[in-house]
């Protein structure tokens, strides 16, 4: 794809949007980042504009030739208001100011939260059933998007991602303050960051897309597998067990690698392991 006719817009540019920008740079895409705080002295080659997805007259891109967007946002707050806010209202304010003519591609990042708990695989075919409120407005997202730009539109729903920078759940194990679901159906499935944003540089570019994708790694593990492996890597103690009934999902990524992406990291033990060799 020649770079010379592509600008990105990064709407929502935080660690998965900036790292994605990062790649486009490096193909010598012009990216334009929007960010409620555009960083400082700032050497990506990003072109950072201070904008609020959610005040519509912030936005000012109606002069601009947009041909890709990344849409990964992040609320502000786990409720409900903030996610419609981001992901319904936010989604609306940039459609209505984007030139839909000039638009290839936009890549909308939504998650594995539209899934209920369920004993099967889940894949992009399985039945979308959202048990909290997060997975439903981010379902009701991706319908609005196909709706409006249905012939653009491209949704990837990535499991939890870690890596540099994510390591919330190291620092529980390590002090302590873990606690894991006794249920052997509770799975845990992950992605790397980069290789998260390496599937959305890769989405953006995509010749002929399916209108959905599950990001996830290759290894989904039992919760309890996974948390006392990485107790093992760290060597501490096990995390205590709790009483659970919530149940989990397997996510299969094989429609993501039949696209032709290929995964750095297609096991979260060994992502865990690197990360916690250099040092996090």
């Amino acid at each position: 794809m020649d770079s010379q006719n592509c600008t990105l817009l990064l709407a929502g540019a935080g660690d998965l949007g900036t790292r994605t920008g990062l790649l486009a740079r490096r193909h010598e895409w012009p990216v334009i980042g929007l960010r409620r705080h555009v960083p400082l002295d700032d050497q990506s080659g990003i072109e950072w504009v201070e904008a609020d997805l959610s005040e519509p007259t912030s936005l000012r891109l109606k002069h601009r030739k947009i041909t890709h967007v990344l849409y990964a946002v992040s609320p502000d707050q786990r409720s409900q208001a903030a996610y419609e806010r981001v992901f319904l209202h936010g989604l609306e304010n940039l459609l209505n100011e984007l030139d839909l003519k000039a638009l290839k591609r936009f890549v909308f990042v939504s998650s594995s939260a539209v899934y209920g708990p369920t004993t099967e695989w889940v894949d992009e075919n399985s039945p979308t059933e959202p048990a909290q409120f997060n997975g439903q407005v981010l379902l009701e997202a991706e319908q609005l998007l196909h709706h409006r730009i249905p012939a653009q539109a491209v949704v990837i729903r990535p499991s939890g991602l870690y890596g540099p920078g994510r390591t919330q759940l190291l620092d529980r194990l390590r002090e302590g303050r873990a606690t894991v679901p006794d249920n052997p159906d509770h799975w845990a499935n992950r992605l790397h960051i980069e290789d998260a944003a390496r599937a959305c540089w890769h989405l953006l570019r995509a010749p002929a897309p399916f209108p959905c994708y599950i990001g996830t790694d290759s290894r989904p593990y039992r919760i309890t597998e996974l948390y006392d492996g990485l107790a093992d890597l760290l060597e501490v103690a096990h995390p205590e067990r709790r009483s659970s009934s919530e149940g989990g999902k397997r996510l299969s990524n094989q429609r993501l690698l039949d696209s032709g992406f290929q995964l750095d990291w297609p096991d979260a033990l060994q992502g865990y392991a690197q990360l916690i060799k250099d040092g996090a």
